[in-house]
């Protein structure tokens, strides 16, 4: 049997951050929310009206157990490099911290070795109870549901098997406090019964499932389907695609615009794959990568003897393409005798291989793009004014991702679930922070530095755990938001930061960053007599994140 005695609750008020300029909450990367206990009693009155009361607990123990396994990999990180009854302890001291209940532990007894778990709580004023008697009296069966989901989600996660807490006397029903008592599920012979709590109901689940396909299915009439590789729903972002929709059914050639990494070859293969020509080949050359004595070979072909090493006849992009699609990226960057004959190309639908004095009739729908204003080019006589304006019939502008930011959360689920797959592990999602602070990046890389950022994301976030802002960037976040700590009185305090005289005196000294950032985490180590979970502390970070930047110095 551990004894239990809660340790200093600092480090978990630690992680507590009040950003009210921003209007986010943060408990180390989960955004949270202050809610008024009357509000969630009217919520429950209001399940348990619309769909009664089974389905009410359902989804409100439901509610509970995804947010108690969230928890739970926070105690992990918090508290790793200490005992497991500390660690454990986080969850009641979450509760009290939360505002559910004051928890006063009775027993328990655990083993992680072993596997084996039993535990007991009192719940003193817990608001579940209080709220539900508030709305219906008293009555019979206990109804702290949300909360004892939380119990189960959080132990289960941290025990790494299904450990279910069972509510043996509530509040709500006239008791002086709430008990609870935990212990895996298959030592409690009623565990079949109160299974369908914890797992999503089929019938409500189909219900919800058919009234999405209808809506899907009106989206689908009033708005045509993107293809997966285009995601996003902006409005900037529909108006380039609407274009290129509007275009598939033509032969016009396409210029797309925009930044370097906005996905103009996406684009360019969602029209290609849009069109008649889907059958055909697409081929993409991206003309800054090819020398410029060698692009007009790679564009138009070449016969054997036209120059020195041409021992065989080889057709060029053109001809590979017949019948589909070209795609020239970085078009701006052709030398002026290429763009003389790739105007001919356009204007007669003919091509002649270099050594050759033969034509060869060719059909291909030409799709260019470029990240250079080619009016500027026109204007500097680095671009054939006449092969602008033949390029420029059906311009096509893709925006970048700093103006579509609510694209981003697709994106990131999309790009997450690639890297999942890629890199062969699983990923439980992306925190709150993360998100919040991808959202804040000004992206000068676009989609690109996106893929680049969740890559690394994924390639470190631990197996079955969440990507975090420290795996995303390296050196300075995207969030320079103020932020407040919760003191051990309840009191909010602004959450240290460095004072503007020390930074001076930082930027002066010449010292780098790099140099600046080893010798404060050698301190830190040093102070706390090599823990690295106390010198963690000591920098206001989690053990991972220490450790990170230890072997990043190391490396």
């Amino acid at each position: 049997m551990t004894t239990i005695q809660y340790p200093e609750s600092a480090d978990l008020r630690s992680l507590l951050r009040f950003a009210p300029e921003d209007g986010h909450i943060w408990l180390s990367e989960h955004r949270m929310l202050l809610l008024h206990v009357g509000a969630m009693s009217e919520l429950r009155k209001e399940l348990i009206g619309s769909v009664g009361q089974q389905q009410a607990r359902r989804i409100l123990t439901r509610m509970g157990f995804a947010s108690g396994m969230r928890d739970a990999e926070l105690a992990r990180k918090t508290r790793q490099a200490r005992d497991p009854a500390d660690a454990f302890v986080v969850r009641p001291q979450l509760h009290m911290l939360e505002g559910c209940a004051r928890v006063e532990p009775v027993r328990l007894e655990f083993d992680m070795q072993g596997n084996t778990f039993y535990a007991e709580f009192l719940w003193h004023d817990a608001w579940e109870a209080e709220a539900h008697a508030q709305a219906f009296g008293e009555v019979d069966q206990p109804v702290c549901w949300m909360m004892i989901g939380y119990a189960s989600g959080y132990t289960s996660a941290f025990m790494g098997r299904f450990i279910l807490f069972k509510e043996t006397q509530c509040a709500a029903t006239g008791c002086e406090n709430c008990r609870i008592v935990g212990k895996p599920a298959e030592e409690w012979p009623d565990a079949d019964e109160l299974r369908p709590y914890f797992e999503a109901d089929s019938i409500v689940g189909r219900l919800l499932e058919l009234r999405e396909e209808i809506e899907a299915m009106r989206h689908t009439i009033a708005c045509p389907r993107k293809t997966p590789d285009l995601i996003g729903s902006s409005s900037s972002f529909l108006h380039a695609y609407d274009l290129i929709s509007r275009a598939a059914s033509t032969s016009v050639s396409v210029l797309l615009l925009g930044e370097t990494g906005v996905g103009k070859e996406r684009f360019a293969r969602t029209l290609h794959e849009m069109s008649a020509r889907k059958d055909a080949p697409f081929v993409a050359v991206n003309c800054a990568a090819l020398p410029d004595e060698l692009i007009e070979s790679e564009l138009f072909g070449v016969e054997r003897g036209a120059f020195t090493g041409a021992h065989a006849s080889r057709a060029g992009k053109f001809e590979r393409a017949h019948g589909g699609t070209l795609f020239l990226d970085e078009v701006g960057e052709l030398p002026l005798p290429a763009q003389a004959k790739l105007l001919r190309v356009l204007q007669e639908g003919e091509i002649e291989r270099l050594g050759d004095e033969r034509t060869r009739k060719i059909n291909v729908r030409l799709v260019a793009a470029t990240n250079v204003d080619l009016q500027k080019a026109v204007s500097a006589g680095t671009f054939r004014r006449d092969l602008y304006y033949r390029l420029n019939v059906y311009p096509v502008t893709i925006p970048p991702l700093r103006e579509r930011p609510g694209d981003i959360p697709a994106l990131v689920d999309a790009l997450v679930r690639r890297f999942e797959t890629l890199h062969g592990k699983r990923i439980a999602g992306i925190s709150d922070k993360a998100m919040h602070a991808l959202k804040l990046h000004s992206w000068p890389g676009n989609v690109r530095e996106l893929e680049n950022v969740l890559e690394r994301g994924a390639i470190l976030a631990p197996q079955n755990g969440l990507i975090e802002i420290e795996h995303l960037f390296i050196g300075a976040l995207p969030d320079d938001s103020q932020e407040h700590a919760l003191s051990a009185r309840g009191e909010l305090e602004a959450a240290h930061r460095p004072p503007q005289d020390l930074v001076a005196a930082v930027l002066a000294s010449g010292v780098s960053l790099e140099a600046f950032e080893q010798n404060l985490l050698n301190r830190a180590v040093d102070q706390a007599n090599g823990n690295l979970a106390a010198a963690a502390r000591l920098l206001g970070m989690t053990r991972p994140q220490l450790n990170y930047r230890i072997k990043k110095q190391a490396g």
